[in-house]
């Protein structure tokens, strides 16, 4: 019987390590998709704004892509946004660096703008013909799609308190120290 199982275990594990195959070297996410841009003038420089939503609205993933005329090369810059409720000096100006999924721009992937109202994102470029500062400013941000944040966490909350409840309920019925107690144990 030993014999029986053992020699299962060994076909099995012969027929995954032989139908295995290794795995495909294919980039995971789906390409960036820009459905609108903006120009802006860094100094020298010209830059393209990319967004993969438009109109942008508060709380809503999005991709940015910032592609600067003539390519990456020998270039580096820093970004800084304001908006509504952000206070300017709250974090430093982080270096701009190549999105994770269009490798040969700046960008920054699946980021939300949390108010809506009136942002600024102010670039620094460093470069060949040195350095330029541009802003692209009055980009509008709308109210957060769909139903308010307390609501939507109320109703997604409801069924878990539903369950705590059930539980609750099935635990007073048929409390175990309740049986263990009429069998005299």
């Amino acid at each position: 019987m030993r014999y029986r199982t053992l020699l299962t275990l060994c076909v099995t594990s012969a027929a995954v390590l032989l139908t295995a195959r290794p795995a495909q070297a294919e980039p995971v996410y789906a390409p960036v998709e820009i459905v609108h841009t903006e120009q802006v003038q860094a100094g020298p420089y010209h830059l393209t704004i990319g967004f993969s939503t438009w109109p942008l609205r508060a709380m809503q993933s999005l991709d940015f892509t910032f592609i600067p005329d003539g390519g990456l090369t020998g270039k580096s810059g820093t970004l800084s946004m304001t908006g509504p409720g952000m206070n300017p000096g709250m974090r430093g100006a982080p270096a701009l660096s190549r999105h994770p999924r269009k490798r040969d721009v700046w960008g920054l992937d699946i980021q939300a703008l949390p108010t809506a109202g009136q942002w600024s994102f102010t670039f620094t470029i460093n470069g060949p013909k040195g350095q330029g500062t541009g802003t692209l400013g009055n980009l509008t941000v709308l109210e957060q799609p769909g139903p308010p944040l307390a609501l939507s966490w109320t109703l997604c909350t409801l069924p878990v308190l539903g369950l705590i409840a059930f539980l609750a309920a099935a635990w007073r019925r048929h409390r175990p120290s309740r049986h263990l107690a009429k069998l005299g144990v």
